[in-house]
């Protein structure tokens, strides 16, 4: 009988200690952020400013436990280049920003830049989950897309810079055009799946990753999938009252959109 008790107290002790919602660690300039569990999947929104503000700003207006920068976005206009959809619903449409259409190379290849990868929400069967995938993706029968945001490229399972519009080459093979840094060393915003949970990595200035080395980190971790949201100056990261990362001084850079995870 005394067995038996010990043998349940110690299963009981195993069971109470979960996993927190959001863990965050950090190491060699990295912070790495896990979002685990069903609660936290239906906690998440992605959001967009009407107005670009900081980060900052967003993760007190938002009253957020976690709050990253997301979609890319044109500093010239303050019009997004990234969908995103809140509460099922679209919040911004790059095909509203007059300046895509302005700019030739943009515009024949609009369809490269529409379809960049997007991190989704979705409620299929009243259990939610993750989804990398290209924007024109469709969802399963019976499944919605609650809450996405778009950005680029895809890094696992394979890296689009040519497909998603970041490197234009000409037809010998050299780069003649490069969006977001892809090629360069900076600050970078990553967000993965693995088993079921969210995998955040904010790579600041002081370790920063061309692409290519993103993705052999990103397998060095283990991930599933794997895609970039806007980088560079864009990195930006507020925990609670805890941690802020900013790539400029002061609040930061102002952007257009976000992922917030409100407090409960």
């Amino acid at each position: 009988m005394k067995k038996i008790i010990i043998l349940l107290l110690i299963c009981l002790s195993v069971n109470f200690v979960q996993a927190k919602p959001i863990e965050i660690s950090y190491d060699n300039g990295i912070y790495h952020i896990i979002l685990s569990g069903e609660k936290i999947r239906k906690r998440i929104q992605f959001v967009a400013a009407e107005s670009l503000m900081s980060n900052r700003e967003a993760h007190i207006k938002g009253r957020s436990e976690l709050t990253i920068n997301t979609g890319f976005f044109d500093p010239e206009n303050g019009k997004t280049i990234s969908y995103i959809i809140t509460d099922r619903n679209t919040a911004v449409d790059p095909l509203f920003n007059e300046n895509i259409y302005a700019n030739p190379v943009l515009r024949r290849n609009l369809e490269k830049l529409l379809n960049r990868t997007e991190f989704r929400v979705v409620e299929c069967n009243n259990k939610y989950e993750y989804q990398i995938v290209e924007h024109k993706s469709g969802v399963d029968f019976g499944c919605n897309i609650i809450t996405s945001a778009q950005g680029g490229p895809m890094i696992l399972p394979h890296l689009r810079l040519e497909e998603e519009l970041f490197v234009i080459k000409d037809k010998d093979g050299n780069v003649i055009r490069e969006s977001a840094s892809v090629l360069h060393k900076t600050p970078r915003t990553i967000i993965a799946t693995k088993d079921g949970d969210a995998h955040i990595l904010i790579i600041t200035d002081k370790n920063p990753m061309d692409m290519y080395e993103v993705q052999k980190l990103c397998k060095d971790f283990g991930f599933d999938r794997a895609m970039a949201f806007d980088g560079g100056s864009s990195t930006s990261m507020n925990y609670k009252k805890e941690i802020e990362v900013v790539s400029d001084e002061g609040s930061g850079r102002l952007l257009k959109s976000f992922m917030i995870i409100p407090k409960k």
